[in-house]
């Protein structure tokens, strides 16, 4: 086995342990930056698919809360009728 000299050796072991990338550069201080910026994409992608994905359920929703408060007898049919074609409008 070879024996490193000593001046060599500290740029040895830091390429060893991935704190460069053996050149004497600081290639991690780009993860600085472009890890928080994969993060903030990755939140706005799931913000973008919880808003797309709720937001087609709203418009049904007055109407079932007509039929339930119609089945329990709280509003009578004619009511009924002209609240649905209110909402259906």
């Amino acid at each position: 086995m070879t024996r490193i000299k000593q001046r060599g050796a500290p740029l040895v072991q830091a390429a060893l342990m991935g704190w460069s990338d053996g050149g004497g550069g600081y290639w991690p201080a780009a993860w600085m930056i472009f890890a928080p910026l994969c993060m903030l994409i990755f939140l706005a992608v799931c913000v973008g698919v919880l808003y797309f994905a709720t937001r087609g359920h709203r418009g049904g929703r007055p109407l079932e809360i007509l039929k339930e408060r119609f089945a329990r007898g709280e509003i009578t049919q004619a009511e009924f009728e002209e609240q649905r074609r209110i909402l259906l409008a």
